[in-house]
């Protein structure tokens, strides 16, 4: 059964549409779809050019994807992809901290802190952001959702059960994605600042999930068994609205793109990432966080105007 993630009266939006606030953008039902810059502070990202090495280099990263049609910039710290390990809270923080101190001096955007920790969470607010964005869902650190409710930000929440992006179908992804709503109503988060993630990708927690079939062919399409997940998520994206909340979706030059393409490098993975960006938006996606601002930009912005006319 589809969980009801409204408990009590739906937001006020336009005769009831699915919509939400990241911090000053308005996402959802009837508005375009918001852009979101993925800017990384973690030397270890999988994709070498979302690195900024440090302040300067992260403000300028920032302002041309600002200039290139980004309303949001995600600051992260921690490379949380396949074969990445944690790093102590203090390396974190360092690592954001001053990153998301000189973003809100010197731009005019809204910052959002990717972190699981409460306590990262909580500092980067302090230094200027203004959404959190949890792959754990509200699950990994029990004080996160007391750390959003206190400070009245806006969330971006990933499915997850045990570990960050686990669930492997539509169905546990709904489950786990009405688990932390009700975490949020539980800590008086409204739902109107609460954006779902259904956890595209190979997540290390989806490939323990899977063990061994991760990586087994799947059917006679060229590609495994994790990569079909993803495109799976991607197709039934749309059975996600029963959620009442609007979706973000994590796509930029992902594994599973390489794995259809067969191209092994994230950096020749652009258009690939650019046709699964297009059929999200189509199937329901309001937010799309990216590497690449302004060709995703142009891309989602083509499919939404012929989407006007679908009937």
């Amino acid at each position: 059964m589809a969980h009801q993630a409204f408990i009590g009266t739906p937001p006020n939006c336009d005769e009831f549409m699915i919509r939400a606030k990241l911090s000053s953008v308005e996402v959802g039902e009837g508005r375009p779809a918001a852009i979101v810059y993925a800017l990384n502070v973690s030397p270890s990202s999988f994709y070498r050019g979302s690195i900024a090495k440090d302040v300067r280099v992260a403000v300028e990263k920032s302002k041309r994807a600002l200039e290139d049609g980004a309303s949001i910039i995600d600051v992260g710290g921690v490379n949380t992809g396949p074969g990445s390990k944690p790093i102590p809270a203090d390396e974190e923080l360092n690592r954001l901290i001053p990153v998301i101190k000189a973003l809100s001096r010197e731009l005019d955007v809204p910052i959002s802190v990717d972190t699981q920790r409460a306590a990262v969470a909580e500092a980067a607010i302090e230094a200027g952001a203004e959404i959190v964005n949890d792959i754990s869902g509200l699950k990994s650190d029990e004080r996160m959702a007391e750390v959003i409710s206190g400070f009245g930000c806006s969330a971006i929440l990933m499915a997850t059960d045990g570990a960050p992006g686990d669930p492997c179908t539509i169905g546990e992804i709904k489950e786990a994605l009405g688990d932390s709503l009700r975490i949020c109503s539980e800590y008086g988060i409204p739902a109107e600042r609460v954006v779902v993630d259904p956890a595209i990708g190979h997540w290390p927690g989806r490939i323990a999930r899977l063990g061994k079939r991760a990586k087994e062919p799947y059917l006679d399409r060229g590609y495994d068994v994790a990569t079909s997940v993803s495109l799976e998520i991607l197709g039934k994206l749309r059975e996600l609205e029963s959620l009442g909340r609007p979706i973000c979706v994590g796509i930029s030059r992902k594994s599973f793109i390489g794995e259809v393409l067969n191209l092994p490098k994230p950096e020749d993975r652009l258009v690939g990432s650019l046709a699964a960006t297009v059929v999200a938006v189509l199937n329901g996606a309001s937010v799309v966080r990216t590497h690449d601002p302004k060709e995703t930009l142009q891309a989602v912005r083509m499919a939404e105007a012929i989407n006007e006319f679908r009937g």
